[in-house]
């Protein structure tokens, strides 16, 4: 993805057309944070930062909130759990393979790695482990051991897109598996991030990372750093 930019906008201010994507074989397709006013006028509803794809001709607002988001991990108790997430509904055959039989058994407060698939103002959300297109999970499913941090939604979405050639890039995973550390991530667009490894110290130093990036805002060099100093705290 292309950005050269990254201006910060309040609701109602007016979009420069420089920043607008121009391409005349695909639709504008606009993301969270703006709205389309006719005939030809976009202002954002949000406070946040502009983020231009000119590659797929679209554009969005980049800002925390705490509305649920495709593809999280979140807890199924329905009592006030940590992290917090609101009731919700996880069928049973929600899952890979699922039979009313084989169907999981999840005990209360199991962490999901979901995908949501219906939220609204008038009922509970309700969320799945599996792909509707493909039948399989695609990584999705319940989450055992590990920890739980948290992070910003931005930072969130910019692990998602580590593998993008955005500014801003994410290498901090690399830089610690380069280190010898064995863990696994889920990044859930909600700004929680699931850390699996194969102890405790390990799953501790990865947040940490994590969370030390996010809040620094650590460019690459900051982050290599970072990591070399974990690792040697490590040893």
């Amino acid at each position: 993805m292309t950005t050269t930019e990254r201006p910060l906008v309040l609701p109602g201010d007016p979009i420069s057309p420089d920043l607008i994507p121009s391409s005349t074989s695909k639709p504008l397709r606009l993301g969270p944070g703006l709205r389309h006013v006719p005939p030809s006028d976009i202002v954002p509803v949000v406070a946040g930062q502009l983020i231009t794809n000119h590659q797929k001709n679209s554009m969005w607002v980049e800002y925390n909130n705490n509305r649920l988001k495709s593809s999280a991990p979140a807890q199924t108790s329905t009592s006030p759990p940590y992290p917090p997430t609101p009731p919700m509904t996880l069928p049973h055959l929600s899952f890979e393979s699922a039979t009313k039989k084989t169907r999981p058994q999840l005990a209360p407060g199991a962490l999901v790695y979901a995908r949501v698939v219906l939220a609204n103002k008038h009922m509970d959300p309700e969320i799945e482990c599996v792909s509707q297109s493909t039948g399989k999970s695609d990584g999705l499913g319940e989450l055992k051991g590990g920890m739980v941090f948290d992070v910003s939604l931005q930072f969130a979405r910019r692990l998602l897109m580590a593998k993008s050639k955005e500014e801003g890039k994410v290498e901090v995973l690399e830089l610690l598996g380069g280190e010898g550390l064995v863990f696994e991530i889920a990044v859930g667009r909600n700004g929680k991030v699931w850390v699996g490894g194969e102890d405790v110290k390990t799953i501790v130093v990865v947040g940490r990372a994590l969370r030390e990036t996010d809040e620094g805002g650590l460019g690459v060099e900051a982050q290599r750093k970072l990591v070399r100093r974990l690792a040697k705290g490590m040893k």
